[in-house]
């Protein structure tokens, strides 16, 4: 039996606490069913026996305490809300335990925000490790040695996972379901939650947000311009010179501030435009494509799709509601 320790963290979210439990608490049910020896022991684990959840909405009751649990398979560390920083001051006592359990060969999984967690523990670094988008330019500030893959709705790092923004934390339990129990009890968790099975991008739900919680006043002026002119064919030439620095100067200072090259952070802008315009609008793909500045009908579609995971046209039959 596969003894899992769902922790309790201070501001948790109770949907991925609860419904982590009820997945894995279903798995055993199934097994039970057919005669068989349950495959997980599941546990809250707390650094206090009440903890309040969803800014004291619910109350969470720990089956043990953390320094009562000598050594356990699988972590779970549920996501949190409200302020990063807080969470993580309150959530600090947590770190050593994991580190020690995770050396002692547990492995462990953060869901959504809960990778902040798991990368405050210095385990992350030099590994790949998801989030939720919308956090992204948050993570990458305050754990730069950790490689954030923000497309991904799973991570598998040598025990090491994470799962992308929300619910996708439901993909990532049917995952260690199916590492743990089986494919065929994974498939029939589907089936009883219905969760669609193998999502591997939540690129199609990202929103771009450009980094500007940096010093540099030049770059946030190339940002600023870049979003006011995204319908213009705009060049890192004419950036350097319209803010006379030095081109590789620029792009090296362009890159440390905002994560994205010149070049990415021109065509996320104007990809993000044509998303706008294909969920709200009727113009058709050709039309959005000219609108956003791009003439080349092949570079729009793959940039489109590499950014988005989706071609124009599945994107704006997936959330335009006109279609």
């Amino acid at each position: 039996m596969k003894h899992i320790s769902i922790l309790i963290p201070k501001k948790a979210i109770l949907g991925s606490l609860e419904g982590s439990r009820q997945l894995l608490t279903q798995v055993n049910q199934f097994f039970l069913a057919r005669n068989e020896p349950a495959p997980f022991q599941v546990q809250l684990v707390g650094l206090t026996k009440e903890t309040q959840l969803s800014g004291g909405c619910f109350t969470a009751n720990a089956d043990v305490l953390m320094n009562d649990v000598k050594k356990t398979d699988l972590i779970i560390i549920p996501a949190f809300d409200g302020d990063i920083a807080t969470a993580l001051e309150a959530n600090k006592n947590f770190f050593p335990w994991l580190v020690q359990q995770h050396h002692a060969g547990a492995e462990i999984a953060s869901l959504c925000m809960g990778a902040f967690i798991l990368a405050a523990t210095g385990l992350l670094d030099g590994k790949k490790c998801a989030t939720h988008w919308m956090a992204a330019n948050a993570f990458q500030k305050m754990f730069p040695d950790v490689d954030l893959v923000t497309e991904k709705i799973i991570t598998d790092e040598q025990g090491l996972y994470s799962s992308g923004g929300a619910f996708s934390y439901l993909n990532l339990i049917l995952y260690l379901i199916e590492k743990h129990a089986g494919r065929e009890m994974a498939v029939l968790a589907a089936k009883v939650f219905a969760i669609e099975l193998n999502r591997e991008t939540q690129l199609s739900f990202m929103i771009f947000q450009g980094q500007k919680e940096h010093e540099d006043v030049e770059v946030k002026k190339a940002q600023e311009f870049i979003e006011q002119n995204y319908q213009e064919k705009i060049t890192v030439d004419e950036l350097t010179s319209k803010f006379s620095v030095g081109r590789r100067n620029f792009e090296r200072r362009f890159k440390k501030a905002t994560s994205n090259t010149v070049i990415e952070y021109i065509q996320r802008v104007k990809i993000e435009a044509a998303k706008i315009s294909l969920e709200s609008s009727r113009e058709n793909v050709n039309e959005v494509m000219y609108k956003v500045g791009y003439t080349d009908n092949k570079a729009f579609r793959n940039t489109f799709k590499k950014i988005t995971g989706l071609s124009p046209i599945q994107y704006r039959s997936k959330y335009n509601r006109a279609v």
